[in-house]
């Protein structure tokens, strides 16, 4: 962690609110960690609500306000998935992030009882990731489809394979088709735009035939 020192008042304030989560959550606290003027504190699982209520109620912190619930995969971690929480508190004007670790199988406390904004943050996360909110009054899909089988945001989801749906002018119907990528994802090319592609992109076929003319 970097010198005291060398930090900006802001993060000054949050090494302060560090030490006190150090001491108000004891051992259900496993790491604190200030880097680029944020803080994240990384929490036992099980403990996740008994945090979550101690940084909401005590007036050290008073944390009021869950502005986002999020995940992250690393697929090479025995528990893969991150569940993240931004808090915010107006007291205090301040941010911070809570950190957890899960895997498939493990369920997660929903946070739906300490704070109401949780119901379709954690909703998307399982619907991201596929991350169970033990607890949750609702925990169904919220931005795909109904019969959408996986969970696109895990890096081992296949970009082929699936079905996607969309409303079709022509049959005046939701209907269902296979997946059609329209660009090969794993051939960028990053010329800059100002010198252009070597080559004809497509669609400019006639302006190449113009110009030759």
């Amino acid at each position: 962690m970097t010198a005291l020192t060398s930090w900006t008042p802001a993060e000054s304030r949050l090494a302060e609110v560090s030490q006190i989560a150090v001491e108000k959550l004891g051992t259900a606290l496993l790491e604190t960690v200030i880097a680029s003027g944020e803080l994240t504190l990384l929490v036992k699982r099980e403990a996740i609500l008994d945090v979550l209520k101690i940084l909401r109620d005590d007036p050290a912190f008073l944390f009021k306000s869950l502005m986002e619930v999020c995940g992250a995969d690393y697929p090479d971690r025995p528990e893969r998935f991150d569940v993240v929480y931004h808090l915010l508190s107006y007291k205090h004007n301040l941010r911070i992030r809570v950190k957890l670790t899960t895997d498939e199988a493990a369920p997660v406390a929903s946070a739906t009882g300490l704070f109401p904004s949780a119901n379709w943050f954690e909703r998307e996360v399982w619907d991201m990731f596929g991350v169970l909110f033990e607890g949750h009054p609702d925990l169904r899909r919220i931005l795909t489809d109904y019969g959408f089988q996986g969970f696109p945001l895990r890096k081992d989801f296949p970009l082929t394979g699936y079905v996607e749906v969309r409303y079709s002018e022509e049959h005046k119907r939701v209907i269902y088709e296979p997946v059609d990528l329209r660009q090969d994802f794993r051939n960028f090319d990053f010329l800059s735009p100002w010198e252009g592609a070597q080559y004809i992109l497509p669609g400019d076929e006639k302006a190449a035939e113009k110009k030759q003319g």
